[in-house]
């Protein structure tokens, strides 16, 4: 089950069924969807990860959805951050499954990773970049990937 704050529990059924209202409200306005993942390790205990849906109607706000997964595993950095990715394209493929026959393709989804120029996560950008772009996504890394560093880092 996802969470929104404007639509409560939802499926990914009705997620699609929100997508589409939320388009259709606005048709003239200019839209990108865009997918996201943040996780936070709790003292050896495990990881929270959550991925994010974002539908952005440029310059007028937006809704999204989001869903929690708890993974027991042990994470080192480098980990963590293939995890964040995978789970992001995992959920892009869905939202464009969801999607395709409403005319949603891999060109309209947007994937945001949670790493950046800066800091820790500096040496792994060119592969998961990499990996994200190979698999037919364009991608954003900090500061513009806010599906991940704001959305989804605010349920972590």
């Amino acid at each position: 089950m996802f969470q929104s704050p404007t639509h409560g529990e939802v499926t990914l059924t009705d997620i699609r069924t929100h997508i589409l209202q939320f388009l259709a409200s606005d048709a003239a306005s200019k839209y990108q969807i865009v997918v996201g993942t943040d996780s936070q390790p709790h003292n050896g205990s495990g990881v929270d990860f959550v991925t994010a849906i974002v539908v952005h109607r440029r310059g007028h706000g937006g809704i999204y959805f989001w869903k929690r997964v708890v993974n027991k595993k042990t994470y080192v950095l480098r980990q963590r951050m293939y995890e964040e990715a995978t789970m992001s394209l995992m959920m892009a493929e869905e939202v464009v499954a969801l999607l395709h026959k409403d005319g949603i393709t891999k060109y309209d989804v947007e994937i945001h990773v949670d790493i950046g120029t800066f800091g820790k996560t500096r040496e792994m950008i060119t592969e998961i970049i990499g990996m994200i772009r190979g698999n037919g996504f364009s991608v954003k890394v900090k500061p513009d990937s806010y599906a991940a560093s704001k959305v989804a880092d605010r349920y972590t």
